[in-house]
């Protein structure tokens, strides 16, 4: 389902303006849920770290035992053709993924044999910089490699985020901070999270139950860059609850300040607003 308005396609060999069809009923995709994708931004006329995504997707693949059909680089080229169909300021939602289509005797094992790959490029607005959220927490959890495919950006795995965002919505928040299978912060519901106490940063460590995200460690190495380290270790609920400020990482919105955790309060402070200025910095010069 699109959640942004103009659309464009890239399947079966070309170009295609809107949401176009691309999987078929009895594909393993559908039925057995062998889906990948990742997300990538164009926005203010760049694509940070999209080379990094596109390779990540064919990770992504890999671990859910899928064939990638198409190299990063070759990725980034359609991509690029792609965005030629919008207006040069638009904000693009970038999503290139792949689904298995046959599988094995028993159906559960998705073939090798060949898998299907589209581009969905969507026109979605960035956040405004003031925009923040709040967080709670959620009786779900966060897999663990054992148990799912906690390596992967699969599709497979949304559900149980979903959960987790539907109960913290329920509960009057934005978004849920989400726990390890041992009790420890993981990330939020959508994106990984930072925290800030006494002028440091600390974020959990990532410890195979979440994806350590590409713009979270673009934001590690623009802070190490700019003398502050950041802290990757075992954070638990009455961290955050003992933070100064708290701010949420992902593709999707680069950098989004929580303003509370159930009834703990915070201000957007100079670290978090100095974390956006340097990712729009880097982004805008590297590109």
């Amino acid at each position: 389902m699109a959640f942004g308005t103009t659309i464009r396609t890239w399947f079966d060999g070309t170009w295609h303006d809107g949401d176009v069809a691309v999987m078929r009923a009895a594909d393993h995709g559908m039925w057995q849920g062998s889906s990948v994708f990742d997300g990538a931004r164009r926005f203010e006329g760049v694509t940070p770290d999209l080379d990094k995504h596109c390779a990540r997707v064919n990770r992504s693949a890999e671990a859910l035992m899928l064939t990638p059909t198409m190299t990063a680089d070759a990725m980034v080229a359609l991509i690029h053709e792609g965005l030629e169909g919008f207006a040069p300021d638009a904000a693009i939602y970038i999503r290139p993924m792949y689904w298995g289509i046959h599988g094995s005797e028993l159906g559960l094992v998705p073939s090798g044999e060949d898998t299907g790959f589209a581009i969905c490029l969507e026109e979605v607005p960035m956040f405004a910089p003031d925009k923040t959220t709040t967080l709670t927490t959620t009786r779900f959890r966060r897999p663990v490699l054992e148990d799912n495919v906690c390596d992967a950006k699969a599709g497979c795995l949304y559900p149980n985020n979903a959960r987790m965002l539907a109960e913290a919505q329920r509960k009057g928040f934005g978004n849920a901070l989400v726990a390890d299978a041992m009790g420890n912060v993981a990330e939020s519901a959508t994106s990984n999270v930072f925290m800030v106490k006494d002028g440091e940063v600390f974020t959990p460590i990532a410890n195979g139950t979440f994806l350590s995200g590409i713009t979270r460690a673009r934001h590690i190495a623009n802070l190490s860059g700019d003398s502050t380290p950041v802290h990757e270790t075992v954070l638990t609920f009455d961290d955050f609850r003992d933070a100064d400020e708290v701010f949420l990482s992902g593709n999707l919105t680069k950098v989004t300040p929580v303003t509370a955790f159930d009834d703990r309060s915070y201000q957007v402070g100079p670290v978090t607003r100095r974390v956006r200025e340097m990712y729009w910095d880097w982004a805008l010069s590297s590109d």
